[in-house]
């Protein structure tokens, strides 16, 4: 079974063909291809660390969907002030789905 370890948003991620995994939001059009910068390559028995190795490998995705992520509620509370404050957030993100390891 070959499978990557990948950069993707600040944060690292295990794929291998076919998956489907949500990332921080990338700013290519849906449907395109991009390209994903590999850390670890696993092949069978064979794992690949050095970079001038991983140089050569390339990990290929397809955007599939733009989404948002879970609402998070944001309260700043100052006691005996009268201060309040709410804000919400939804991180933006992009649905890619893994193409190809090469």
């Amino acid at each position: 079974m070959v499978y990557a370890i990948v950069k993707a948003g600040g944060r690292q991620e295990k794929v291998s063909v076919g998956d489907v995994v949500v990332v921080d939001k990338v700013s290519e059009e849906i449907g395109s291809s991009i390209e994903l910068q590999p850390l670890m390559l696993v092949d069978g028995d064979a794992i690949t660390v050095d970079a001038a190795k991983l140089g050569k490998v390339t990990v290929k995705a397809e955007i599939v969907d733009a989404t948002k992520g879970p609402k998070i509620s944001i309260i700043k509370y100052k006691n005996k002030s009268g201060y309040r404050k709410r804000q919400g957030h939804r991180q933006k993100l992009s649905v890619v789905k893994i193409t190809e390891i090469a």
